[in-house]
């Protein structure tokens, strides 16, 4: 058995990756690509991290409404604190299908609540109750804290790549200000190669020097055609290596190579209902693209041996 990327079978997903980077880095070969090219671009939700039966993010933000909504009972009959407020958590997980379906109007209601709970909010203060928060709280039915929700076989991914060159990117539509807490330690990757969403900020003046503090307007909701914009933004490359889980990382894997680079796009597929969970939803458009465009599907079944670190 080949001791690289050990949680990972040893089937053709894994060799297509094993492939992949020997040739780029293969300086006499034909597919041969310099260092400073080798960007690798990982959206999060459901491609390093479990996102159900909802995305981390979203239990943080759900707990913030549920304290904003104990303070003002008015609330408790708007949505999205209802839905908080009631723990009806499968209101906000077909918010997001459906947007991922094409239908983003509860979506937006959704969004109308972040950006309330935004309003005001220091980063750093963002940042580390995101951080403590990974740290401390667990999930609702696996067992397992927050942090270690991650996946083993993509974490092993990472250090593969970096050893080989690559500068790895997280490409989330989830919020940057949050991921930007955690990013380092969970996956060794700098705060400043974290891609997210974002909402608008203003600088507030004060005896220490100064606070960056959030404002209730977005700025960029990064999912679908916006990660690759965001991807050109942050780097000024394509990527050659792109993975995701979802529609919404389409335009994202369609971006990667390009013309001129050779690229590999990894679709993590999540059909494992005994070690995680089974579903298709939101994805149905990439599955598809995955059979169409000769893709590299990696399904969590037969190509992980294990799902969790250890």
């Amino acid at each position: 058995m080949n001791d690289t990327l050990p949680s990972w079978h040893d089937t053709p997903t894994k060799q297509a990756i094993l492939d992949f980077v020997a040739a780029v880095t293969d300086e006499a070969g034909p597919h041969y690509v310099p260092p400073a090219a080798r960007i690798a671009v990982f959206d999060n939700d459901g491609t390093l991290w479990c996102e159900k039966p909802m995305y981390i993010q979203l239990d943080f933000i759900l707990r913030l409404m549920v304290a904003r909504a104990a303070d003002n009972p008015a609330l408790r009959t708007q949505q999205p604190w209802q839905a908080a407020w009631e723990r009806d958590y499968a209101w906000f997980d077909q918010a997001v299908t459906q947007h991922y379906q094409g239908d983003a109007s509860a979506l937006r209601v959704v969004l109308g609540g972040i950006l309330a709970l935004s309003d005001g909010q220091v980063v750093e203060e963002v940042e580390a109750g995101a951080s403590a928060f990974v740290a401390n709280e667990r999930h609702p039915t696996l067992g397992l804290a927050y942090r270690d929700c991650v996946y083993q076989p993509m974490l092993e991914l990472l250090r593969y790549l970096e050893r080989h060159g690559f500068s790895v990117y997280i490409v989330s539509g989830g919020g940057r200000d949050f991921m930007r807490g955690f990013s380092e330690e969970l996956y060794g990757v700098p705060r400043a190669r974290v891609i997210g969403s974002t909402v608008a900020y203003r600088y507030v003046e004060d005896e220490q020097g100064g606070a960056i503090v959030q404002r209730a307007d977005l700025d960029v909701i990064n999912d679908g055609p916006d990660k690759a914009v965001q991807i050109w933004n942050a780097t000024g490359r394509r990527p050659i290596l792109a993975a995701g889980n979802s529609n919404g990382d389409l335009a994202m894997l369609s971006f990667a190579g390009g013309p001129a680079l050779p690229a590999l796009r990894l679709l993590v597929v999540h059909d494992d209902g005994a070690r995680e969970f089974e579903y298709r939803a939101g994805a149905e458009k990439a599955i598809d693209a995955v059979q169409a465009q000769g893709w590299t599907a990696v399904s969590m079944q037969r190509d992980w041996r294990q799902v969790f670190p250890g």
